[in-house]
């Protein structure tokens, strides 16, 4: 049973501020301020089979007919495996502070458990060498959806035995590579993982079930929290949780406020407060008892989720919309939303559909300082995917994400402006890359990738966010 109390409610209201206001003003960054980009190991590393790396869920997901746009694989992707060391030359002739990386899981344990390969890991050991010596900080992110398939047949997320195996490797990681890398990321996204991956069914593992999804979501969060603990006995330096994480916009009629107050607790508050606060919203535990139930969920677990954290990451694309509709089915990724409906975005929107609102990014960071004070904030992805092609003169010209990335600095200078305590920006993605279920076909690198030679371009965002990091802050206005 649960012996935690749960929270009150916080009206939606937290959630649906006005936008912060940004100008064209050249604005600098605090001293010290990290800027960086972010990739992850199945999106770029290729290598599938090399060196002892064992499959996983991602391996086989993609081979599961109309999962992945195209039929792509990972199996290539961007060869980073190969091609690592003129990556890092170019993140040093960008100027990069920092690169956040994942660590492939199933490259480090085949079966998810035992013994290290030492060959996976060895990839590791030369990518952090080469990083430190062209300057730039490595972040290591130890999850990022790679689940060793091995595991999966044994549960997955949805066996507590997943937790436990989780904080193994990520002790093993740490012994290996933790005399030179200072901050670690555990998990990435667990919203994502455990409601498209096991309610929605659109990310691997791919199942349809809300109960899996609740166990999922639970799991990850505890697996989140004994590898801290590890971490932390390990004399880990910087120890982080990475969110995906969304303002929930709604109309100002009491049925709607309530429609976003419950997206928001699935969304956001069903991470940000077991882990900050050591307390699973109501909302979240009357959606979990009605799918499943709650014996998943230990006497002894919220405090280990909430082991204390030095900061927290932020993947922030766009804010999700909602509104009362009496008698709606239930959203897909959204087990218990009946009755609310999710309208279709307006424009301007991304190549992934998805609408541009760089002053949710401010919002967001706001709220969070505000309502979880203490606990310093990093943006670890922003981005956007465009329809970006080479010109003839091997130009890749972006104007649309140098505006998309141009704003969201101005509403993250805002927000610190505002009282956030906004720490560095990193931005998605380094290079274009697998895309998950939407394979190789949406862009979101500031890096072009030629699938078909691997050849990589800097796009003009890649020179303009040089820039940036240059004069540690945006001049003015994008063109």
């Amino acid at each position: 049973m649960i012996t935690s109390p749960s929270p009150p409610e916080r009206p939606a209201e937290t959630m649906t501020a006005p936008a912060l206001q940004t100008d064209d003003r050249p604005l600098t960054f605090p001293s010290g301020f990290v800027w960086g980009a972010a990739t992850a190991s199945y999106q770029i590393e290729g290598a599938a089979r090399d060196d002892g790396r064992g499959p996983s869920i991602w391996d086989t997901f993609s081979r599961r007919p109309g999962a992945v746009a195209g039929g792509h694989t990972g199996d290539v992707a961007c060869d980073h495996y190969h091609r690592f060391r003129d990556d890092v030359r170019l993140m040093a002739g960008l100027g990069l502070g920092a690169y956040r990386f994942s660590v492939a899981w199933p490259r480090v344990q085949p079966d998810g458990s035992g013994p290290v390969n030492p060959r996976g890991l060895g990839f590791y050991d030369r990518l952090v060498d080469a990083l430190l010596e062209a300057g730039v900080t490595p972040y290591a992110t130890l999850y990022h959806w790679d689940l060793p398939q091995a595991l999966e047949d044994r549960g997955g997320w949805t066996a507590r035995d997943t937790a436990l195996r989780f904080a193994d490797y990520a002790e093993a990681v740490h012994r290996r590579l933790g005399d030179r890398v200072g901050t670690w990321t555990t998990i990435n996204e667990p919203w994502v993982a455990a409601y498209l991956g096991h309610a929605a069914g659109i990310h691997a593992p791919g199942r349809t079930s809300a109960a899996d999804a609740f166990r999922a979501a639970h799991h990850l969060l505890l697996g989140h929290g004994l590898a801290v603990r590890r971490l932390r006995a390990a004399g880990a330096g910087q120890i982080s949780l990475t969110l995906n994480l969304a303002p929930v916009v709604a109309g100002a009629a009491e049925p709607d406020a309530d429609a976003a107050d419950l997206v928001d607790a699935m969304l956001n508050r069903q991470f940000l407060d077991p882990v900050l606060r050591g307390e699973y919203p109501g909302r979240v535990l009357a959606a979990a008892a009605r799918h499943g139930g709650l014996d998943h969920v230990h006497g002894d677990d919220l405090p280990v989720v909430s082991e204390p954290i030095d900061s927290l990451g932020i993947n922030y694309y766009n804010p999700t919309r909602v509104a009362a509709s009496p008698g709606a089915p239930p959203h897909p990724a959204y087990p218990g939303s009946e009755g609310v409906a999710f309208p279709p975005a307006e424009p301007p929107l991304t190549a992934m559909g998805w609408p541009i609102a760089p002053g949710g990014l401010g919002d967001l960071l706001v709220r969070l300082s505000r309502d979880y004070p203490g606990t310093p904030l990093v943006v670890t992805e922003n981005g956007a995917a465009f329809d970006d092609v080479p010109g003839a003169d091997g130009r890749v010209r972006d104007p649309a994400r140098i505006a998309y990335l141009d704003g969201h600095l101005r509403a993250a200078h805002a927000a610190l402006a505002a009282g956030a305590d906004l720490r560095g920006y990193l931005v998605w993605s380094l290079l274009d890359n697998f895309e998950w279920a939407e394979g190789y076909a949406k862009r979101f690198g500031i890096v072009y990738v030629d699938f078909a030679d691997q050849r990589r371009l800097p796009k003009d965002s890649a020179l303009w966010f040089r820039d940036v990091i240059a004069r540690n802050g945006i001049g003015g206005k994008a063109k």
